[in-house]
């Protein structure tokens, strides 16, 4: 709970559910983007002969192809936030477009910004380059990517920051702060360098991790045989959400790259609590524990759902309906950031969509997708002890996911008066939050407290 807030503020819910800070059309817009380019991709022999272009007559299923994507979904994202919903203008960007300063009074600023931001960005490439994980499998491709960019973002970035402290109402953002630390001419404020090593950890790790895992799932989507999809109804449900956590990955990458002041997508706080730090950590490699051999494995002697439904095809393609159903609304969590999608962090509060359902549909509908695709208590070896270990790893899995949640409202709650009239809307109103708020209430009373996640 924020300081200086008392539970009555927490639980006083609005009249209405407080108005979202990305529409929906810039998702939808994003998402119509990616799959021009999968079509595109998959028909370019068609493509290349209709154009005359010149090389090999295949479907564009390798990395760059789907490093491209970003690109075809990102650049609908931006025209539709800039052009229709006009964020440039909102004050939440911290930009005075009407009053831009001479180059002269802020050429100070910029050069300890750029001090500040070249040593944030030399200091993950050290972090890459010790961190033996990043040299090995599917990291690969993200140093080559990153290290490709490197030379362009530094150029870039000079005349970015002198166009953009021209019309920054405080052109001292964190980059500053980290700068002037480090010249030493200038006091800085510390909470400021935490602040902006905070958000730039979030994009290194996540960013790298993002791009590594690109390239697979675009470059069989790409290459899938349709009429594989369709053979039963396992191979659907696989199909399904392949394309689905494929549109998921593209999204949420843009979100990781789009950073952006002008566009109102800046990371605005980076989690400041170390345990939401632990519990996001421990889901990705190289931390994961629920990898195989972790400690929260919970797949040892456990078979696909579809051995267990065999023979009876009516469920078979029920289930098959329910997981794809579940991704779907994974997806559509994703989807409806828009350009604002990344892990521990606040950058504006997303009210719409799924988001009027629950306030965490991604973490429940993908855990719900866990249960129903693994069926830990169901086991290969028939040993009651296999199938009471799986069950109850499975459960700690989800309970990290509630962890989670719980420590990510705590974040938002803090930063923002909003996000604060959104949760307590959502407990009274939302059909999943309410309905889960009150199986809560009989299980145990309640305090004066952030009610549970969902």
């Amino acid at each position: 709970m924020p300081a200086g807030m008392s539970a009555p503020d927490l639980h006083a819910a609005p009249a209405a559910r407080p108005s979202s800070d990305v529409s929906a059309m810039v998702g939808v817009c994003g998402l119509a983007g990616l799959i021009a380019w999968i079509v595109i991709c998959r028909n370019w022999p068609l493509v290349a002969d209709a154009l005359a272009l010149p090389g090999p007559r295949a479907p564009l299923a390798g990395p760059y192809a789907a490093i491209a994507a970003t690109l075809f979904s990102g650049l609908p994202m931006i025209a539709w936030s800039v052009l229709v919903d006009k964020v440039h203008r909102r004050a939440s960007t911290g930009i005075d477009w009407k009053a831009p300063r001479r180059l002269g009074s802020v050429i100070d600023i910029s050069i300890t910004k750029l001090a500040g931001l070249w040593a944030t960005w030399a200091l993950i490439g050290f972090v890459y380059c010790i961190a033996r994980w990043y040299w090995q499998g599917q990291y690969l491709f993200a140093m080559e990517v990153i290290g490709a960019a490197a030379i362009p973002l530094f150029a870039l970035s000079v005349p970015y920051v002198l166009w953009l402290d021209r019309v920054l109402v405080n052109p001292r953002d964190g980059a500053w702060h980290f700068g002037a630390m480090l010249i030493g001419r200038e006091a800085y404020d510390a909470a400021e360098v935490a602040h902006h090593l905070r958000a730039w950890a979030v994009k290194g790790f996540f960013g790298a991790f993002m791009i590594s895992i690109l390239p697979g799932g675009f470059g069989e989507i790409v290459k899938l045989n349709l009429a594989d999809v369709v053979r039963d109804p396992a191979s659907l449900a696989r199909w399904g959400a392949e394309f689905l956590f494929l549109i998921d990955v593209q999204i949420a990458m843009v979100g990781y790259l789009v950073t952006l002041k002008p566009l109102d997508a800046q990371i605005r706080t980076a989690n400041p609590f170390g345990d939401a730090w632990f519990a996001a950590l421990i889901c990705y490699p190289p931390f994961v524990l629920m990898a195989g051999g972790g400690p929260l494995d919970y797949h040892p002697a456990t078979a696909d759902w579809s051995r267990w439904l065999a023979g009876q095809p009516a469920l078979m393609w029920l289930w098959a309906g329910l997981l794809i159903a579940l991704t779907a609304i994974y997806a559509w969590a994703t989807v409806a950031f828009g350009l604002r999608f990344s892990n521990l962090t606040y950058r504006g509060v997303l009210t719409n969509g799924p988001y009027a359902l629950s306030r965490h549909p991604a973490y429940l509908s993908k855990n719900l997708y866990w249960w129903l695709s693994t069926m830990p208590f169901l086991v290969t070896t028939g040993s009651l002890v296999d199938a009471v270990r799986n069950t109850a790893i499975m459960a700690l899995v989800s309970a990290v996911y509630y962890w989670r949640a719980l420590s990510e409202e705590r974040h938002l709650c803090a930063e923002d008066a909003k996000y604060r009239a959104y949760h307590a809307w959502m407990r009274e109103h939302a059909p999943i939050t309410r309905g889960l708020g009150r199986l809560r209430g009989m299980l145990a009373p309640r305090g004066p407290r952030l009610q549970p996640a969902e």
